[in-house]
């Protein structure tokens, strides 16, 4: 990757073909973006961090994606509010 464009076509065999050897499903390559969200959410990651991570220019656009955040940690998440609300 000397500077020089990627054509799509090229990277979509290649991302096929990644995925044909991870013996995993392949999906559109801008779901990987989710993906990523959805683990760096898992993390703890703040998403500020991630907002740099997935280049997103404004964090609005990085709350949308996290959004949607497991219910195992919003439980957490307020077990913790609470805790603190209890100090």
């Amino acid at each position: 990757m000397g500077g020089q464009p990627i054509e799509p076509r090229n990277f979509n065999r290649s991302f096929a073909t990644a995925c044909a050897k991870a013996d995993v499903r392949k999906i559109p390559v801008h779901a990987t973006r989710k993906t990523c969200a959805s683990i760096l959410v898992a993390m703890g990651v703040h998403p500020r961090v991630a907002m740099q991570n997935l280049r997103h220019s404004q964090i609005s656009v990085t709350m949308n994606v996290y959004g949607e955040v497991s219910s195992d940690a919003t439980r957490k998440a307020l077990k913790r509010l609470g805790k603190r609300l209890d100090s």
